[in-house]
């Protein structure tokens, strides 16, 4: 017996972030995830490191007030699966264009959820209730959504 799910690829250490539970809000410049709302979501763990600078850790270090060690253990926990793989389940919430025009306090508690710089004119879907499966399961992901069988006796 097996499960089907909309699966999706996220680089590191965003996959990571967001199966344990830190990144509660996922930005894209297109709003991808909006056809899930009230769905669970495949995650998937891109081969690839995320490219952009490293705002993560400014928010992991200034707002949310982590530090050297806890940055790494978080960044350790990501990786307990490896790449390449659909590594975990979340449910998927609404979706809405972030306003251009934000004040400063929700911009900073949106840049918080999404542990991202710079929101403004992006796509942002709430997640929760994030869960690892109980072993991976080796896949090559897509760029969009894509769809996955995930055996039951993986589900968490």
């Amino acid at each position: 017996m097996s499960v089907q799910a909309w699966a999706l690829s996220f680089r590191q250490p965003y996959a990571g972030l967001v199966l344990d539970g830190v990144k509660t809000l996922e930005s894209r410049w297109r709003p991808v995830l909006a056809p899930l709302e009230n769905q669970t979501l495949a995650v998937h763990i891109a081969v690839r490191d995320w490219e952009e600078a490293e705002d993560w850790k400014a928010v992991l270090r200034g707002p949310l007030g982590m530090n050297p060690v806890q940055i790494q253990a978080l960044l350790d926990s990501g990786e307990r699966f490896g790449r390449g793989v659909v590594a975990g389940l979340v449910d998927v919430g609404e979706t809405r264009l972030c306003d251009a025009t934000l004040q400063a306090d929700e911009q900073q508690l949106l840049e918080q959820s999404a542990v991202l710089i710079g929101l403004q004119e992006k796509h942002l879907t709430h997640l929760s209730n994030p869960r690892w499966l109980k072993r991976p399961l080796k896949a090559q992901g897509g760029r969009d959504l894509w769809s996955v069988e995930i055996p039951a006796e993986l589900l968490p």
